[in-house]
Formats: structure tokens, sequence, C-alpha cells
């Protein structure tokens, strides 16, 4: 008598399982197309030589840099000589312009710690309001020239190129304190006491671009990396610009990176992804999260890509000025759409 096959996988099972992988592989495809594919080309090949004006800013942005990292150096609660120092020049220099900035002072670990706020009221809807901002805190004993001297340096590089042309919508300029441990994510970071003062005052924030170590860049493979898992979607080489978001701002994410890529000659990529990857939410967009307003981060991956990053090599001369200035030129066309009163 012939015992009988076991029959591991029946028809309605084989069945059952191509579905599931079926539902899975089109649940990915379209996380891929929400979250990671990205509208508007990335720029490949080699860069244009920088306009006139691009060497320029060139030389302005280091000089900003080498003031904060180098003139300045450690900045942060802990040297809270230097920490007021540098908020002094920053408020010097958006003033030099012809703002009346605004000094939103508070303690933090018991030093005065301001909120710098440069404000470029709008000529029709004023009440619609663009920030965007970097930290001027260092890590503890460090010079900060990527970690973010460089945002620093292109916020006030912004404030600057604005400052005469008001757009129809409010452009912020705004410098924060205490994004640094111990305060990162903390009731004392300051751009979360901030996101939280203009929630309160139910101000209508739009867009919040965070600019996070923008200034380091390298075109040898193997020179970027990644949190786990997504390493394969991107390049290899450390030569791009980064814009970063939760799920809740990929439309915001999507619109600033293709304004982006239409008008800068600079390798770019982007991703919305949830919250809680690592790196998404490291930098002072996480507060406007916690407020409920739409905010991206535009970063060169800091420790993805940076050795210097919070260590005492983190000095100026690490830094490409001439890629900077090309994000910022790109980011002075972001601005300049978003701050337009096209419908949103």
């Amino acid at each position: 008598m012939k015992t009988p096959r076991l029959r591991l996988w029946d028809r309605r099972t084989l069945t059952r399982l191509a579905a599931l992988f079926a539902a899975i592989a089109i649940g990915l495809l379209l996380a891929w197309n929400a979250l990671l594919r990205m509208p508007g080309s990335s720029h490949r090949g080699p860069l244009p030589p920088l306009t006139p004006e691009q060497s320029s800013l060139a030389i302005e942005l280091r000089a900003h840099v080498e003031h904060l990292a180098s003139s300045i150096g450690r900045r942060s609660t802990f040297h809270p000589k230097q920490l007021a120092e540098s908020a002094l020049y920053l408020k010097t220099q958006l003033a030099s312009y012809g703002y009346d900035v605004r000094d939103h002072s508070f303690a933090g670990r018991g030093s005065p710690a301001p909120n710098l706020e440069a404000t470029l009221t709008g000529t029709s809807h004023a009440s619609e309001i663009i920030v965007i901002s970097a930290h001027y805190d260092s890590y503890q004993g460090t010079p900060g020239a990527d970690d973010n001297a460089s945002g620093c340096a292109a916020v006030l590089a912004l404030a600057k190129r604005f400052a005469t042309t008001p757009q129809p919508r409010t452009i912020r300029f705004v410098l924060f304190p205490n994004e640094e441990p111990p305060l990162f994510q903390t009731p004392e970071m300051g751009s979360l006491i901030y996101a939280k003062a203009c929630r309160a005052a139910n101000e209508n924030i739009i867009a919040m671009l965070s600019l996070e170590t923008i200034g380091y860049y390298r075109d040898e493979p193997g020179t970027q990396k990644y949190p786990p898992l997504i390493g394969s979607l991107f390049p290899s080489e450390g030569n791009f610009i980064a814009f970063v978001s939760d799920v809740s701002s990929r439309a915001l994410l999507r619109q600033t990176l293709k304004i982006f890529r239409d008008h800068a000659a600079l390798p770019s990529e982007g991703a919305a992804l949830p919250s809680g990857v690592p790196g998404v939410g490291w930098s002072d967009h996480w507060a406007f999260w916690q407020a409920g307003y739409p905010a991206i981060m535009v970063t060169d991956t800091a420790p993805f890509r940076n050795p210097n990053y919070h260590q005492p090599t983190d000095t100026p001369d690490t830094l490409d000025y001439d890629r900077m200035a090309r994000v910022v030129d790109g980011l002075s066309s972001v601005l300049t759409s978003l701050a337009s009163a096209k419908p949103r």
C-alpha cells in the first residue's frame, strides 16, 4: 500500500501567496513613488564654471564661516561667551542689510540664548510666512564649520540678497541656538521654543527650510553613507545636496527639490521618510513638525558623509565654498518661487 504524498502547497495556498507578494510589491512601489521618487532631474556630469556672482558669493560665505568657526570658535552653552559673540555677529550682519532684528532671548542652561529673527514682510500675502533658518551653536568643544556655520552663512547670504526685494509672501530669516546635544529635542531647544510660540500666536507658516551642514562634498565612490536599507537607492559619491523630510511634509519637499533642480547646477537628492529613520529629524525642522508646520532639511547629510562631524577637525578649510555657493544660489530660486503669490 502506497503512503499518500503530503502536499505542502496546494493551488489555493499558492494563489494566496502570489496575491500577498503582489500586494507587497504594489505597496513598495507606491511607497517608493510617494516617498523616494522625486520630480525633476538631478544635475549630472561636470559642473559648469561659477558665474561672477557665484564666485563673489563663495568668498562671502567663506568669510562668514571663518568668522564663526575660527575667530569665535566653540559656540554653545558650555562656552556662553562665544555663543553670545556669535549671536551678536549674526545680529549685526542682519541689521547691516537693513533688517529690524528681533531678539527672542531665553535662558539655555542658565545662559542667555537668543533666537534671532529678521523679517522681510510680504507685499500682498504677508500673513503667509516662509521660514529659512540655521542653528548657530556648535557641538561641545568643536569649531563647527560645517555644523553649522555653513548653514548660518547661507542664511546671511540669502537675507542680504532679498533685503531690497520684498516678495508677495513674508520671508523670515531665523537663527537658533541650542540645537546641539544635550539640549537637542528638549524644552530648551531654540527652534522648539520658537515654533511653539508661532503656533500659540496662530501664525500661518506655510514652509520651513532648515539649512543644516551644507558645505562638505566628495566625488570619490564610497564617500557617501546612508541609514540602513536605503543606501542602494542613492549615489555612493558624496557630491550632492540632500532635501529631507518626514512623510507629512513630502509635498513641500517635492516642490522645493523640483525648483532647485530647475535652477541649480549641482547634484541633488531627496527623500520623504518616516521621522524615526536615523538622520531624518536631526535638526531644527523637527521642532516645526512638533508644532504642526511643514518643514524640510537641506543638508550635505552630516555624519553620513563628513568625517569631521562633531570633531575638532570641523574647520573652515575642509569645506567646498564653490559648491556651497551653488547651493545658496539654487535656494534663492526656491525662496523666490515659494514666496510668490501663485496658488499653492
